[in-house]
């Protein structure tokens, strides 16, 4: 009997083999209630690839895509690096590239979607992406490009989906693209995002990031559903080329005296818990022990709520909301964005100081109209909590303000990368605010061990 394979709600069926025939595919396991094998749809390509090294002949009934042209509107000259990346790429037509925010990733996949002539399938991890990818397709291809996220449902050749709405439909999609793109590929490895990678049969596979560390380690399981790592270049290495020259400033900010001692004296009651409770966070367990330990007692309770005011006040101290507006005034003229840790500090210092405000609550006309008003000028100062982080084109953006921010390198990174893209005569100045004498400290010494952040581009107040 003559093998067969079927896609079958983001799986691979292998009809027509005996249990014990292709025994040397380890993906494959028999099941017992359709009398075949079974594997995850992502083991396609190992499959058919085995499937021919050892000359067994088979139907091909999973496959629901063939190749086509993608011919370019328009001339692509690309840069060094991006002839490197789609060169190192294109050897086994999988892998993750890294490159920094601004260094042209969305130009180099649409080399990589017409050199490979294969439906595709890009990911994205917001509506504003889809809408960014939207108009860089179709100034590049003369066929219409799908979009599947916010209410929209149209599948095309080339579609741009968000991963919440990929991975609604992979069941049903699985089997229709031969390339898929993960831009900001990090998001991949998450419990419920991996599923859009395993769900489907693409062999071609590309994974796009500034910044593929994750804090969870789960770089490895990225590598395992895109391919490995096969290019990266770095923010320092174009700088001042490609990406606009840069100064990261770090400003040691003394907490006003009231601000002081409710720091010192919630610190210190936390503290005291945590060697009373024999906790270290050196341990990997020291967070999760902690939290069990605080709901365990009044003690416990109180130490937590101690542990998040003396955290809430050493990043929003009202000292650091004065240097942003010394700050302000002494950069008049140019575009700035100003990041905090999250919403609460955004609102306040957007309501004190009369500043529009980005968060994840802001309503997309209104996100738009900000963002509109940012580009044309109107506007020369945005506040935002985490939205900016990623994705959003703001090449405007000259000055940025970390005023607060998690020990996370991508946060840091890809913050900094929001005001490197490059124009004429351009110099990018981050300064980073950091209430001196708090642990606040240290984790802006961790979120800073990333090769961005090494040299003479670092400058200590």
């Amino acid at each position: 009997m003559k093998l067969s394979l079927q896609f079958d709600k983001g799986t691979i069926l292998v009809f027509g083999a005996e249990k014990r025939q292709l025994q040397y595919l380890e993906s494959l396991m028999w099941d017992e209630r359709t009398n075949c094998f079974r594997a995850p749809a992502t083991e396609y390509r190992n499959i058919v690839t085995n499937l021919r090294k050892h000359k067994i002949t088979y139907h091909d009934n999973a496959r629901k895509f063939s190749a086509k042209t993608f011919p370019l509107k328009k001339e692509i000259k690309p840069r060094s690096f991006q002839s490197e990346a789609a060169d190192a790429w294109i050897l086994e037509k999988r892998g993750v590239v890294t490159l920094p925010t601004g260094a042209g990733k969305t130009i180099l996949a649409v080399i990589l979607i017409a050199k490979t002539g294969r439906p595709t399938l890009i990911h994205v991890p917001t509506i504003d992406l889809m809408g960014q990818w939207n108009a860089v397709l179709n100034e590049y291809f003369d066929i219409k490009i799908g979009l599947l996220g916010g209410g929209i449902n149209d599948i095309q050749l080339i579609t741009v989906a968000t991963y919440d709405s990929a991975l609604l439909h992979v069941s049903y999609l699985g089997n229709q693209f031969g390339l898929q793109v993960f831009d900001e590929c990090h998001h991949l490895p998450g419990e419920q995002y991996k599923f859009t990678a395993l769900g489907s049969i693409a062999p071609f596979r590309l994974g796009l990031t500034a910044t593929p560390e994750r804090s969870d380690g789960k770089e490895k399981l990225l590598y395992q559903l895109c391919g490995p790592l096969c290019y990266e270049t770095h923010i320092d290495e174009l700088s001042g080329t490609t990406l606009a020259p840069y100064i990261v400033k770090t400003i040691e900010v003394e907490m006003l005296k009231d601000d002081r001692e409710q720091y010192e004296k919630s610190r210190k009651f936390y503290t005291d818990f945590l060697v009373k409770a024999r906790i270290s966070f050196k341990h990997p367990n020291g967070w999760s022990n902690f939290l069990r330990k605080t709901t365990e007692s009044n003690e416990g309770k109180e130490a937590f709520k101690a542990y998040l005011k003396q955290k809430k006040l050493s990043q929003a101290s009202e000292a650091k909301e004065e240097l942003l507006w010394e700050l302000i005034i002494k950069h008049k003229g140019d575009q700035i964005i100003v990041f905090t840790q999250d919403n609460e500090m955004a609102y306040r210092m957007g309501s004190k100081f009369y500043l529009p405000v980005l968060t994840h609550h802001t309503k997309l006309a209104e996100r738009e109209a900000f963002l509109k008003a940012f580009r044309s000028g109107e506007y020369s100062i945005l506040i935002t909590s985490k939205v900016l982080n990623e994705g959003i084109d703001v090449p405007e953006a000259n000055v940025g303000v970390i005023v607060s921010g998690s020990g996370s390198i991508r946060e840091h990174v890809q913050r900094l990368g929001r005001i490197l893209r490059a124009r004429p005569g351009k110099q990018a100045l981050l300064y980073e605010l950091v209430s001196k004498g708090t642990g606040e400290y240290f984790t802006n010494q961790r979120r800073r061990q990333h090769r961005a952040y090494e040299g003479p581009a670092l400058l200590q107040d």
